[in-house]
């Protein structure tokens, strides 16, 4: 970390590059990097989404590489983008592996449990898979939902009836909402016994034991093992629970390769990993996907960072807006203005006030090395006024 703190953003993004290239070559692969940066949990499109898999079909349409390597770093989301993506990927490349650093939890996980390879350094993690589903005003665990419920059957069929609480709850519940329940986390289920069997099992010949040959309905049987492990939420406490090699190879009973036994390419992986955590420190990205021929980024300004001053009544009539933006680092304000006229006396009244222009790549840089997209409030300002922001 205190080789990359501090070099800017841009000086990372050729590091990044760089790594990559590094990284392709120790495993004769092509790897695409996918992260979210997991401290910013109030972006809804943090989390995996059908995006992404757009995403993934547009950069890696055209490469010709027969393996791809997947450095994934995500929260979780959406099981049907995981879906998508992990037959996207099968349907594209050879033999896909994925690379875990930090962590990929729910879907994330899920979509791990796609790959021929699984990668995991000794900081990386995996999560339980059961699905969480909307229940009234909040979410819930669908493992525990059931159960729940299955409780509570059992309890009436043994002593005839149920106490008023739980009766009152029980009554509140529709059919519709339960059958709901069950098919979201069978779904988790049937992917990962689908995928196990016919991808990161293909190889598994003999078994470890007993030194016997391995059939197909064994694969069968150890992906329901694992599967019903993953989602068993009374296992593990916590969706959020993180799942470390040790626990996987334990508890899980699923053997996964150990970067860290193989230091070169360990050296990589985690200078790979702290360059995107400072990425995403030093900029208002949320969201990356990187390979050697490009970068695409998914920026956020919160509404906190910025103030901008447009007028209420008849914005079209607006010849200049002026924004104040906080850097989310440092605090350090900036006063910017937007000109939507070519008019001079703008430029000369706003620096006597000590303005800046508005960035013409739309980046602002603060002084600490704090990069600020203004992509979004280019965007708000020309859809209020109707007018383009000249720079």
């Amino acid at each position: 970390m205190a080789e990359y703190v501090q070099k800017d953003p841009s000086a990372l993004e050729a590091e990044l590059g760089h790594l990559i290239e590094r990284y392709n070559v120790q495993r004769d692969t092509y790897l695409f990097i996918y992260a979210s940066a997991l401290t910013r949990p109030n972006i809804p499109d943090i989390a995996m989404c059908k995006d992404d898999y757009y995403t993934f079909c547009d950069m890696l349409r055209g490469v010709d590489s027969k393996n791809i390597d997947v450095f994934i770093e995500t929260p979780g989301g959406d099981a049907d983008a995981a879906e998508e993506i992990g037959n996207f990927l099968h349907s594209k490349f050879e033999k896909v592996a994925f690379v875990i650093s930090g962590e990929a939890k729910s879907a994330g996980t899920i979509l791990t449990l796609s790959g021929n390879e699984i990668l995991l350094t000794n900081t990386g993690s995996l999560g339980p898979i059961d699905a969480q589903v909307r229940i009234g005003r909040s979410s819930a665990s669908a493992y525990d939902y059931i159960k729940w419920v299955n409780d509570k059957r059992e309890e009436a069929s043994k002593v005839g009836r149920l106490n008023p609480f739980d009766a009152t709850m029980v009554a509140q519940i529709s059919p519709g909402e339960l059958c709901g329940v069950y098919h979201a986390l069978k779904y988790a289920e049937d992917l990962v016994i689908d995928w196990l069997p016919r991808y990161k099992f293909a190889n598994w010949k003999i078994t470890k034991s007993q030194n016997t040959p391995v059939t197909q309905e064994m694969r069968i049987k150890r992906a329901k093992e694992i599967a019903e492990k993953l989602t068993n939420h009374g296992d593990w406490r916590s969706h959020g629970r993180s799942i470390k090699i040790h626990d996987l190879e334990e508890s899980v009973k699923l053997q996964v390769d150990k970067i860290d036994d193989m230091p070169v390419l360990a050296e990589i992986v985690y200078r790979i990993h702290t360059v995107v955590r400072i990425l995403f420190n030093k900029t208002t990205a949320y969201k990356l996907f990187v390979t050697k021929d490009g970068i695409f980024k998914k920026l956020a300004v919160s509404q906190d960072m910025v103030r901008r001053k447009v007028p209420r009544h008849q914005p079209s009539q607006a010849d200049v807006v002026e924004a104040e933006v906080i850097c989310p680092q440092c605090n350090e304000k900036y006063l910017i203005y937007a000109k939507l006229i070519n008019d001079a006396t703008i430029d000369a009244d706003f620096k006597k006030r000590g303005a800046i222009p508005f960035p013409a790549d739309n980046i602002l840089k603060c002084g600490c090395g704090y990069e600020i997209d203004l992509s979004g409030v280019r965007n708000d300002i020309e859809t209020q006024t109707g007018k383009k922001v000249i720079t």
